[in-house]
């Protein structure tokens, strides 16, 4: 029991100097850049969407130095091809492999892709990325590539700019943990980002972890103990976004057309025990499984007319979703 106290710790302090590390380079934002580094302890991709300017690329670069990892950025448009995501088999001009192929890898083999603006590039292009996020490989010709671990995917998209964007597919979206709504900083953290980044006092950036120690909190944070009753509950609000689920509430069955897919319940379990390890504690809650429940599945409801003419938002169903599901201890 000591060395699991110690080894939670271990994992206390690692993210509190990640986080002191990181407020040093961004103003606000506290609760993006906990869940930023929630999910990344869980092993997900991340989806950010917010207005331009926030500094959605900026949390992405200082988080990957922070956490000693190698940071790529893949500006997608709407001429990027997929083959500048994952990289293509080129003919040599070395001596005496003259006419051989050789693999030249993307942008992709990082630790940390950014994928800046991701719904401006075509679905064909943003579908080079399915098999990185998923399976952790990239696949060129008949040749299968591993891609460096950890690894992650952190999207960035606007979401009022519409013309000239392709919408990212279902499928692509399941394979985001979370989906992140990066909001307009207020007086103060306005203030503190001009004078952060106009006076050029900035200071350099601190590595405070490493590739390893990252992958290790990954596999303790699966040891983290869940009740039956709080992995019920989670189970059952995944199932609630279902309209065609007989126990679903009245407001899913009007206004959802379809629900989480078992990637939504994956999400919520794997980050909950996260989060109860970062309050602390060594056993999910069901406050946990609520908490994380909005960044797991607003971008896995899919609402039908009747929610957009009646302005109904995911995140009012997942209000409406943890009102109704009972919880049972």
């Amino acid at each position: 029991m000591q060395t699991e106290q110690a080894e939670f710790q271990r994992v206390l302090d690692t993210v509190s100097k990640i986080e002191a590390e990181v407020s040093k380079h961004m103003i606000g934002q506290k609760d993006v850049i906990r869940q930023v580094i929630m999910c990344m302890l869980s092993g997900g991709n991340i989806l950010l969407e917010g207005m331009p300017g926030l500094g959605k690329t900026r949390l992405v670069n200082v988080l990957g130095e922070v956490m000693g990892l190698s940071f790529s950025r893949i500006q997608f448009t709407p001429d990027l091809m997929p083959a500048d995501v994952t990289g293509t088999n080129l003919v040599s001009r070395k001596e005496g492999e003259d006419g051989m192929f050789r693999f030249q890898p993307g942008p992709v083999f990082s630790n940390i892709v950014l994928a800046d603006e991701i719904n401006r590039a075509t679905p064909k292009t943003q579908s080079a990325l399915l098999q990185a996020m998923q399976e952790h490989i990239v696949t060129v010709a008949d040749t299968t590539h591993k891609l460096p671990e950890p690894f992650f995917v952190l999207a960035t998209q606007n979401p009022i700019e519409m013309e000239g964007t392709y919408p990212l597919p279902e499928a692509q979206m399941d394979r985001f943990l979370f989906k992140l709504d990066v909001p307009f900083p207020d007086f103060d953290e306005l203030k503190g980002i001009i004078k952060l980044t106009t006076t050029g006092d900035e200071e350099k950036i601190t590595a405070v972890t490493n590739s390893e120690e990252i992958m290790r909190i990954q596999r303790i944070s699966k040891e983290i103990p869940i009740a039956e009753p709080v992995l019920d509950y989670a189970l059952r609000l995944v199932l609630a976004t279902h309209p065609e689920d007989t126990g679903s509430p009245e407001i899913t069955k009007k206004y959802v057309r379809y629900g989480s897919s078992p990637r939504g319940a994956q999400a919520i379990i794997g980050t909950s025990r996260i989060k109860a390890l970062l309050s602390g504690r060594y056993n999910v809650s069901f406050d946990d499984i609520k908490s994380v429940s909005y960044p797991a599945l607003r971008h896995r409801i899919f609402l039908n007319f009747d929610a957009i003419s009646d302005e109904i938002t995911p995140e009012k169903i997942i209000d409406e979703l943890i009102k109704e599901v009972k919880v049972y201890q």
